[in-house]
């Protein structure tokens, strides 16, 4: 038995990209791109929920392609500190001529600080500065087109499938391994070294590497400086 990684939350063992979560995160960006352009003429704060349940995937690699000023991963976790800390950037840039606030939040990035818990304090605290609104975007997520990279991968993978299967070498126990993507080539990993490789508690693989770029997305996020 051979498994083939098909998820847009991009949480499964044995690959690096998961099949559909390319086409995922472009309806992300482009949705995102639509809010931006209405949210940019009137002052205004957006808070984009994005799928992924506990893995951050999608809602850090949309950060990064939108240029949100904040990502609210379940990885991370989600604190009141952390909202207080938020609405003291947005109310500072606002002041300061700020015209467009987005902030991207995973959907199970925290179960009692919600998108429209998040949405009500920043409104509430935000006064006459700036409107908040939330977009949940759903399914649309997972609708429409696939991206080129999505329709190419699947069936390269199941020729290598079919042909691995075909000659018994499926895995190392000779019983069953995930075919993916790992450092840029289509391999074979046995099923139960993706099984150690694998948290039970979060569904997601214990070393995931879109986690190094959430440095990168907080140094984007930074605000400049500001004329004294």
């Amino acid at each position: 038995m051979i498994c083939l990684p098909a998820s847009i939350n991009n949480n499964l063992p044995g690959s690096e990209l998961s099949i559909g979560s390319d086409s995922a995160l472009n309806n992300i960006v482009s949705a995102v791109d639509k809010i931006k352009t209405s949210a940019v003429a009137s002052q205004r704060c957006f808070v984009v929920e994005v799928m992924g349940r506990r893995c951050g995937y999608l809602a850090l690699l949309s950060g990064l392609a939108t240029g949100a000023e904040r990502v609210y991963m379940h990885e991370d976790g989600v604190t009141l500190a952390d909202l207080q800390r938020d609405l003291q950037m947005l109310i500072a840039g606002f002041r300061n001529g700020k015209r467009l606030g987005l902030l991207i939040r995973n959907e199970d990035a925290n179960p009692f600080y919600t998108t429209a818990f998040m949405c009500a304090l920043f409104e509430q605290e935000g006064g006459e500065l700036f409107d908040v609104r939330q977009a949940i975007l759903g399914h649309l997520q997972q609708g429409g087109d696939p991206s080129p990279s999505t329709a190419s991968s699947p069936p390269a993978w199941r020729r290598r499938a079919s042909s691995t299967s075909s000659r018994g070498r499926a895995g190392t126990s000779g019983a069953a391994a995930f075919i993916g993507i790992r450092e840029g080539k289509l391999t074979l990993t046995p099923s139960t070294r993706c099984r150690d490789s694998w948290t039970w508690r979060t569904t997601a693989p214990k070393e995931q590497w879109w986690r190094a770029l959430a440095p990168i997305a907080q140094l984007l996020a930074a605000p400049g400086p500001q004329a004294s």
